[in-house]
C-alpha cells in the first residue's frame, strides 16, 4: 500500500500527461475550461497542455499523498515535505507561467535535497540514515556504512545533473519517459549493485546447530 501511494503523484503524471499529448487540442480545451483562472491570461494551448495538466494532477496528487497519510496518523517524512514544496511551488510556476521548464527542475530539487540531507546528517551531526532505516537488518561495520552513505550522496548528485541534461537536450515527451521508466531502471539497477557489494561484507550465517 505504502509503495504505491509513493508511485501515486508520478504514475499519475504520466498517464494524464500521455493522455494529453494523444489529443492536445482537446486537452488544451479542457485545460482552459477548467483551469484558466490559475493561467497567466487564462488561455492553455494546445501545445502546453499536456505538460499543465500533468502538472496540476501532480500538484493534487502530492497533495492528496500527504493528506492522506496525515488522515490516518501516519508521519509524513521529510523527503514528502521537501517533494510537497517543490511541486507547489514549481508546478505552480510552470502552470502560470505557462513555462514547463519549472516542473522540469522538480527532481533535480529532489535529488539534491535528498543529496545533502545524507550529508549533512552524517557530517554535521553524525548520523548516518541509511544505516539508522537499514542497520537492524544487516550487520555491517561503520566504515561500510560510511561508504554506503556516500554513495548514495553520489547517485541522487548525478541523477539531479542527469535530469537537468534530459531535460534541457530532449523533447519534453522524452523527459516524461525518462522521468517514469529511465530514473525507476537506474535506481534498480544502483541498488542491485549495491546488494551486491554489501553481500561481500555481511558476516556469514551461523550453522544451524544440529540435533
Amino acid at each position: 500500500m505504502k509503495l504505491l501511494l509513493d508511485f501515486l503523484p508520478l504514475i499519475l503524471f504520466f498517464v494524464a500527461f500521455k493522455g494529453a499529448e494523444g489529443n492536445p487540442d482537446a486537452a488544451a480545451a479542457f485545460a482552459t475550461q477548467h483551469f484558466g483562472f490559475l493561467v497567466q491570461g487564462g488561455i492553455v494551448g494546445a501545445k502546453e497542455a499536456p505538460v499543465l495538466l500533468a502538472t496540476v494532477v501532480v500538484m493534487l496528487a502530492t497533495l492528496a499523498q500527504a493528506a492522506i497519510l496525515k488522515l490516518r496518523g501516519k508521519k509524513i517524512d521529510l523527503m514528502l515535505w521537501i517533494s510537497l514544496t517543490l511541486v507547489v511551488v514549481l508546478g505552480g510556476a510552470t502552470v502560470w507561467f505557462h513555462n514547463e521548464t519549472f516542473i522540469k527542475w522538480k527532481p533535480t530539487g529532489l535529488y539534491w535535497a535528498m543529496a545533502l540531507t545524507l550529508w549533512i546528517s552524517l557530517a554535521a551531526f553524525g548520523k548516518n540514515l541509511i544505516k539508522a532505516m537499514l542497520g537492524e537488518q544487516l550487520p555491517l561495520p561503520d566504515a561500510i556504512w560510511a561508504k554506503l552513505n556516500r554513495a548514495w550522496v553520489l547517485f541522487f548528485a548525478a541523477m539531479g545533473v542527469l535530469n537537468l541534461y534530459v531535460a534541457y537536450n530532449f523533447s519534453t515527451s522524452a523527459w516524461a519517459n525518462f522521468k517514469v521508466f529511465g530514473v525507476t531502471g537506474l535506481i534498480v539497477l544502483f541498488t542491485v549493485a549495491q546488494s551486491l557489494y554489501l553481500g561481500k561484507h555481511l558476516p556469514p550465517q551461523e550453522e544451524d546447530s544440529k540435533s
